[in-house]
């Protein structure tokens, strides 16, 4: 029986790893190649039989997982930006969660054969979005700036939120229907439980009595600690617990949480994956096909309650009527809806609670259909509205060092969005000195993946001093804008880099100004004086005469043609400049003896060009 057991974790986590990589290969959200698995894994084929084969362990194993979902999600939740990212946003995920909770309860309440709490309950869970099904449909839909962001904060935001309500909604359905008493308690518990978690777990790590190596799994210990304190004193208190625990230490002061955030992110992908390949093994798809009219009507007082919500939160704003369309029809559901219904119906079904099996039936149905019709139909609405993102002028750079800032500055100034990443935070403060937009953040983390912004970006210039990064930049970003759209700088530490630690050629991006050009020789060259200048070209003064004033002081980094479109200079590609197209080039600040004849319409021409 030991042996079966380990047979069946290790099919269960192949199967979950594989589904992630299917969902990111074919640019799809997650859950539906991992409830697709499930199913077929499950009812389809009996190859997972969950109740079976895991016996009374299914129960904690879930509820467990369930709980360092809810932790992570409430460590992303940061208070500031609840109002930090325009009033719409602020409605959606405040007032605007609660109009739509209510909306949706006394719409399904209408429909299903519900309860009024199991009603409240359902209408809690299919509240949140989330951006592990809102980022991919985002980048599939590139929907302009204004659009996307207001999806992208909705999703990252409401997720925490969502999950805290259906909680205690969840608290009140054990609890408050036998006694207030009861669910005050174990609201009570749960909160001061989660509240002493926090402080002391920052404690610690403000005073240093935690070493680096240890911290992530400290911090995990911690959550698993106080959610099963919390249940042991006030039953299903847990997971407020833990919920209440991360938002208290995602918003303490002086707590740095990224690292713990880091690993969590790359833990949750394993328990989301094993999660979900159970849970779909579970589920039973003639149970869903079975809601019929009334699992229809749920379907469509979802879709008309949001426009209610959407137009009544972007009052006053600065939104078109298409713009409010369009989020109107975005808001597929995902992870914490399928998790969290799951395990409030395996509870509920071991109290008795009737009707509670239907709740997954009806959640894993808006789940699907959500997701699978607002994947194949947004970027249609979208370009029927006029709302899609032309050809994206925006660059990512991945480093924020003297010369990453230089550029980026550069090419903001010729009206490029520009977005720099970076991992070290003092060169992060500088690139936000400089006015330019950053990530503090690995490019290539799973927080990335959640909270990196790429609306109107296409292009990634890979210029960190660190060559393991930008390759792996490159191999990520590749599939994201195109192979030929993805360059990095060379380094000098690869110069000089054996073949043994040298990449593979097959890994390789076009190398940004040349093979001979690197990050130090830029550096030592910027140290000395030296500035990117804009050159717009004429009949009279062309490349050549421009190349003769200029001589060895200069190293051209772009071209803009006359329809400013960007080519940069690389390895294997030199633009063909022609009059009327701009000439950015990184120059020293003392120019040739020999061009000084013509030095002086150069600089005149650069001055045209704002520089």
């Amino acid at each position: 029986m030991n042996d079966t057991l380990l047979y069946v974790i290790a099919i269960v986590i192949v199967l979950g790893i594989a589904a992630q990589w299917v969902s990111w290969r074919l640019k799809l959200p997650s859950i539906l190649a991992l409830l697709v698995i499930g199913i077929v894994a499950g009812p389809v084929t009996g190859l997972l039989r969950p109740d079976e084969m895991f016996g009374d362990l299914l129960f904690p194993m879930v509820s467990l997982g369930v709980a360092l979902v809810l932790f992570e999600g409430g460590l992303t939740l940061r208070l500031k930006d609840l109002r930090g990212h325009g009033a719409a946003v602020s409605n959606l995920v405040s007032w605007g969660a609660l109009l739509s909770w209510g909306l949706i309860a006394a719409g399904s309440w209408l429909v299903t054969d519900f309860s009024v709490e199991l009603a409240l309950l359902f209408a809690a869970l299919v509240v949140v979005t989330g951006p592990t099904v809102i980022n991919p449909l985002l980048r599939t839909m590139r929907a302009t700036p204004e659009v996307s962001q207001l999806l992208r904060w909705e999703g990252i935001l409401i997720d925490p939120v969502g999950a805290l309500l259906a909680v205690l909604v969840f608290q009140f359905i054990v609890a408050g229907t036998e006694s207030y008493m009861l669910f005050a308690q174990s609201i009570g518990v749960g909160a001061l439980a989660g509240a002493v978690a926090a402080v002391t777990l920052g404690y610690l790590i403000r005073r240093h009595w935690i070493p680096e190596y240890l911290l992530n799994v400290v911090a995990l210990a911690w959550v698993v600690m106080t959610f099963a304190g919390s249940n042991f004193l006030a039953h299903e208190s847990g997971l407020l617990a833990v919920t209440i625990m991360g938002v208290w230490l995602g918003n303490m002061r002086g707590i740095d949480m990224s690292e713990v955030l880091s690993f969590k992110e790359s833990l949750s992908i394993l328990i989301i994956s094993m999660l979900f390949i159970v849970l779909g093994a579970r589920i039973y798809p003639a149970d869903i096909v079975a809601t019929g009219w009334s699992g229809l009507g749920v379907l469509l007082v979802i879709v008309l309650a949001r426009p209610v919500v959407v137009w009544a939160c972007t009052i006053g704003g600065s939104y078109s009527w298409r713009e409010r369309a369009l989020v109107s029809w975005v808001a597929p559901r995902g992870i914490v809806a399928a998790a969290v219904s799951s395990l409030f119906a395996l509870r509920l079904q071991d109290a008795g609670y009737i009707g509670s099996g239907l709740l997954v039936s009806y959640t894993f149905l808006v789940i699907i259909v959500t997701v699978v019709v607002q994947s194949f139909t947004a970027r249609p609405l979208a370009r029927a509205l006029g709302l899609v993102e032309e050809e994206p002028r925006g660059i990512l750079i991945v480093g924020a060092n003297q010369v990453a800032r230089m550029i980026g500055k550069a090419l903001q100034q010729q009206g490029f969005r520009i977005k720099l990443t970076d991992t070290t935070w003092s060169e992060i403060q500088a690139a936000r000195m400089d006015g330019l937009d950053t990530y503090y953040g690995d490019p290539v983390s799973a927080h990335a993946d959640r909270q990196l912004e790429l609306d109107a970006i296409g292009r990634l210039f890979a210029m960190s001093r660190r060559p393991e990064l930008n390759t792996l930049a490159v191999i990520k970003y590749r599939r994201e804008f195109g192979r030929n759209r993805v360059f990095t700088l060379r380094n000098s530490q690869e110069k000089d880099a054996s073949e043994k630690r040298r990449v593979a050629e097959h890994y390789r991006a076009p190398r940004l100004f040349g093979e001979s050009v690197t990050l130090q020789k830029l550096a030592s060259l910027i140290a000395q004086g030296a500035e990117v200048k804009a050159t717009l070209l004429t009949e009279s003064f062309d490349r050549a005469a421009y190349e003769k004033a200029r001589g060895k002081s200069h190293i051209p980094l772009f071209a803009l043609d006359k329809n400013h479109n960007l080519r940069a200079f690389t390895d294997d590609y030199q633009p063909e400049v022609k009059a009327g197209w701009t000439l950015l080039s990184l120059v020293s600040p003392a120019a040739p003896v020999a061009a000084d004849i013509a030095a002086p319409e150069a600089e005149a021409l650069e001055a045209k060009t704002g520089n």
